[in-house]
C-alpha cells in the first residue's frame, strides 16, 4: 500500500471519527432504518399537507419515531455496536419510546378527566418520556445538553428554592413539571417540537432531495468554473461553493466535508498554506448557516420568537450573509498575493456545457423562491419543491427513479434525527425559563452589568455563546441565547432609537404623555431638540414598568419588529462563532483532517478568518443594515464591504502588497471610519477614498515576482 493511499484512509478514518457512530446500512438494523424512514418522511409530508391531528399528537409522533430511528443508527456502545445485546437494548429504548407516545395519544382525555391528577402510569410514562429523550441527545450530541436538562428541571422543583438573590424560585411540584414537560403543548412537545416537524424537517428533506438530484455536485463545478482560473481561484471556489452548499444544506461540518475534500487540497495545490487552505474552508462552510433560503433551522426558529414571516427573514439575511462570504474572500485575496499563489489547472470544463447540463437543479430553489416570495407557507413551499426537484431530474440525463426517491426519503430522515431530539429536548430547557421567569431575571441582570451599554451588553452575548458552544451545536445555542438575552438586547437597541427621536425632537404625542405621568416639567424640555445626555437622563426617569408602553408608543410597530429581528439575528450570528472558535471547533477540526494540519492551530486561523462573524452583528446593532430604508441598506452594505477589506489589510499586515506599521494602522483607521455608526456620509466618502487610495498604493509594494 502506497503511502498517499495510507494517507488518504487516515484522513477517511479522521472524518468518519467526528461523525455519528452509525451501524451498517446493510446490516438488518440498518435496512430498518432506511425503510422506517422512508415511510417517516411519508407521515411527515402528509402531515404537513392534508393531515388534520392535533400539533399535540404529532410532535409526539415526531419524537417517538426520531427516537426509534436515532436509537437504532446511533447505538448505546460505540465500542460493542454490533453486538445483539447492545441492539436489543436500542430496540427496547426505541420501542418504549412509541409506547410513550401511544399513551399520550390514547390517555390523554383520561387524564384530564382526573383533573390532571397523575396515576401510577402517568408518572412512569412521563419520566421515561424524558428519559429517552436525554439518552438520545446523549448519543446524539453528548453530556452537555442532558446535564443543562436535568439541570434545568430540579432548578423547577428542587434545588431552586435554595438559592439566593434574584435567581431564587419557590418551586413547582414534581407532578406540574412532569405534566408541562410532557403532557402538554410547553414543554418537549411546545413550540420548538413544532417547527422541527414543519419547517426543519421538509426543507431538511428538500436539501436531501437536491443533493441526490445531483445538485452538490452542480455547484461544485460552477464554483469551479467561475473562480477556478484566477489567481487563488481555489480560495474563491471554496468560499463560493460553501455558500451555494450552505444555501441547500445549511450544515457547516456538511459544507466542509463536501466541498473541503476537492478545495482544501486545491488551494494547497495554489500554493497557500496548508493552514489558511483549512481554515478559509471552515470559515466559508461556517457562513453556509447564514446563507439563504435554508440557514440551517435557526431561520425558522428566528421566524417563530419573532412572528416575521420566514421569506421576509431570509430576504433580509442575503445581503449580510453576501457581506461575510466577502470578507472571507478578501483573506483569500490577501493571502493570494502574500503567498504568490498560482492558478492551478483545474480541468474545469466551460461555463456554458457546465449550465447546459445542470441548469435544472436551479429550478427547485427558483419554485422555492418564487412561492415563498407569492405568499405560500414555507412547508407547503418546501413540498412543492421536493416534488419539483423530482421533476426537474426528468428533463436532465440522470432522471430520479423510484429508488432515488426512496433513497432521499430515507436520507432525509437519517439527517433529521439529529436535529429533531435535539430541538424536541431544547424545548423542555426553554419551558423552564418560561415557568420559572427566569429570561427577564437574565435579562435584567445583562442590562444591569452592562451598565446600559449596548456594545457591552454584545460582548457579553458573545462570551455567552462561545461558552454555550463549547457544548451545545449551533442551534440550540442560539435557542437557549435568544431565549436569555434577546428581550435585554430588544431593548437597550429600541431605547437607542427612543433617544434618537427624543434629541431630534421627533418624539410623537402619544409617547411625550407618558412623560408628563412621569414629570409634568418633561413636556417643555420635549417640545424642542435636545443633548443625547439629556435624553438618556429622562428615559431613566421612566419606570421599568412603563418603558415598554413608551417604546409601543413612540416607535412604529414595523420599525420594532425590524429591532427584535435584529437583536435574533445578532445572537444567531454570534451563536456561529463555536464552529470555528477553539477549543470546540468541529468545523474547523473537519478542515485541518482534511489538510492534515493541527486541529487547534486550524481553530485559531479559521477564527481570524470568520471575523465577520462579529462585525457584520455590530452593524446590525447600530446601523439600519436591519429593516432600514433601500438606501441606508444600500449604505451600509457597500461602506462595509470596504471597511472589511481595510481591517483585513490592518489584521494581515498586507493588501495588494507588504504594508508597514504605518500603513497598516492606516488602514485600521480607514476600516474603523468605514464601519463606525457615526451616520456622516461624508466620513464614510472620505474614509472610503483614503483605502482606495492605500489599495492601489500597496500595489506599487508589491514584490516585481509577484502575479
Amino acid at each position: 500500500m502506497s503511502a498517499s493511499t495510507q494517507t488518504d484512509q487516515q484522513t477517511a478514518e479522521q472524518l468518519k471519527a467526528m461523525e455519528l457512530t452509525q451501524r451498517d446500512d446493510q446490516c438488518g438494523t440498518g435496512r430498518f432504518v432506511y425503510w422506517a424512514g422512508v415511510l417517516f418522511a411519508l407521515a411527515h409530508i402528509y402531515f404537513n399537507t392534508l393531515g388534520t391531528l392535533s400539533e399535540l399528537w404529532v410532535s409526539a409522533i415526531h419524537f417517538s419515531g426520531f427516537a426509534l430511528i436515532c436509537a437504532l443508527m446511533v447505538p448505546l456502545s460505540k465500542k460493542h455496536g454490533g453486538a445483539r445485546w447492545t441492539i436489543a437494548i436500542d430496540v427496547v429504548i426505541g420501542l418504549v419510546a412509541l409506547g410513550t407516545t401511544a399513551y399520550l395519544i390514547l390517555f390523554e382525555d383520561a387524564l384530564y378527566a382526573r383533573g390532571v391528577h397523575f396515576d401510577t402510569t402517568d408518572w412512569i410514562v412521563a419520566i421515561v418520556a424524558i428519559l429517552v429523550a436525554l439518552e438520545m441527545t446523549r448519543r446524539t450530541t453528548g453530556w452537555f445538553i442532558p446535564s443543562l436538562i436535568v439541570f434545568s428541571l430540579t432548578y423547577v422543583f428542587w434545588w431552586g428554592q435554595y438559592v439566593e438573590g434574584m435567581f431564587n424560585f419557590p418551586g413547582l411540584s414534581l407532578e406540574t413539571v412532569l405534566y408541562r414537560s410532557y403532557f402538554s403543548s410547553e414543554g418537549m412537545f411546545g413550540s420548538i417540537a413544532r417547527i422541527s416537524w414543519t419547517y426543519v424537517f421538509m426543507f431538511i428533506l428538500f436539501g436531501a432531495f437536491l443533493v441526490k438530484s445531483g445538485a452538490g455536485d452542480f455547484i461544485i463545478e460552477l464554483s469551479r468554473c467561475a473562480a477556478g482560473r484566477m489567481v487563488g481561484g481555489p480560495g474563491f471556489v471554496a468560499v463560493l461553493g460553501s455558500g451555494l452548499m450552505g444555501s441547500v444544506s445549511g450544515s457547516s461540518v456538511a459544507n466542509t466535508v463536501s466541498t473541503g475534500v476537492i478545495t482544501i487540497p486545491l488551494m494547497q495545490k495554489a500554493g497557500f498554506p496548508a493552514r489558511f487552505a483549512a481554515g478559509v474552508e471552515a470559515a466559508a462552510s461556517t457562513g453556509g448557516q447564514l446563507m439563504p433560503p435554508v440557514m440551517g433551522a435557526g431561520a425558522f426558529i428566528m421566524a417563530s420568537y419573532t412572528q416575521i414571516p420566514y421569506v421576509e427573514i431570509i430576504a433580509i439575511a442575503a445581503l449580510p450573509a453576501l457581506l461575510y462570504f466577502l470578507s472571507v474572500g478578501f483573506y483569500v485575496r490577501v493571502e493570494a498575493r502574500r503567498s504568490h499563489a498560482h492558478a492551478v489547472e483545474m480541468h474545469t470544463r466551460p461555463v456554458k456545457e457546465v449550465l447546459k447540463e445542470g441548469w435544472h437543479c436551479l429550478l427547485p430553489l427558483v419554485v422555492l423562491v418564487g412561492l415563498l416570495i407569492y405568499g405560500f407557507t414555507p412547508t407547503y413551499a418546501a413540498g412543492i419543491s421536493i416534488i419539483s426537484v423530482v421533476l426537474a431530474s426528468w428533463i436532465s440525463p440522470n432522471k430520479m427513479g423510484l429508488r432515488d426517491i426512496l433513497d432521499a426519503l430515507a436520507q432525509g430522515s437519517k439527517n433529521m434525527a439529529t436535529t429533531a431530539m435535539l430541538l424536541v429536548a431544547v424545548g423542555l430547557v426553554v419551558n423552564v425559563v418560561a415557568m420559572t421567569g427566569i429570561g427577564n431575571t437574565f435579562s435584567l441582570m445583562v442590562t444591569d452589568w452592562a451598565g446600559g451599554s449596548l456594545f457591552i451588553t454584545l460582548v457579553l452575548v458573545a462570551l455567552a455563546s462561545l461558552v454555550l458552544g463549547m457544548g451545545l451545536p449551533v442551534t440550540a445555542a442560539y435557542i437557549v441565547l435568544a431565549t436569555l438575552s434577546a428581550p435585554a438586547l430588544y431593548s437597550l437597541m429600541a431605547e437607542r432609537e427612543l433617544i434618537e427621536l427624543i434629541v431630534n425632537g421627533n418624539l410623537p404625542e402619544t409617547a411625550r404623555a407618558i412623560f408628563m405621568l412621569v414629570d409634568p416639567n418633561s413636556l417643555t424640555a420635549l417640545a424642542a431638540p435636545m443633548s443625547e445626555a439629556q435624553a438618556i437622563a429622562l428615559v431613566d426617569q421612566i419606570p421599568s414598568d412603563f418603558k415598554g408602553q413608551l417604546l409601543d408608543q413612540a416607535i412604529d410597530a414595523d420599525k420594532l419588529a425590524m429591532i427584535l429581528l435584529a437583536a435574533h439575528m445578532i445572537i444567531f450570528w454570534l451563536s456561529q462563532d463555536s464552529n470555528v472558535t477553539p477549543p470546540v471547533c468541529l468545523t474547523a477540526f473537519a478542515a485541518a483532517a482534511i489538510a492534515r494540519t493541527p486541529p487547534m492551530m486550524t481553530g485559531f486561523t479559521a477564527w481570524k478568518i470568520a471575523k465577520g462573524l462579529y462585525i457584520v452583528p455590530l452593524l446590525f446593532a447600530y446601523t439600519g443594515f436591519i429593516g432600514g430604508s433601500v438606501e441606508e441598506v444600500i449604505s451600509v452594505f457597500i461602506f462595509g464591504i470596504l471597511g472589511l477589506y481595510a481591517f483585513v489589510g490592518f489584521m494581515e499586515g498586507h493588501l495588494e502588497g507588504p504594508l508597514n506599521i504605518a500603513l497598516r494602522l492606516f488602514s485600521g483607521v480607514c476600516a474603523a471610519g468605514l464601519l463606525y455608526p457615526h451616520g456622516h456620509l461624508t466620513y464614510d466618502l472620505i474614509a472610503a477614498a483614503a483605502f482606495i487610495a492605500l489599495f492601489i498604493y500597496s500595489r506599487r509594494l508589491a514584490p516585481a515576482e509577484a502575479v
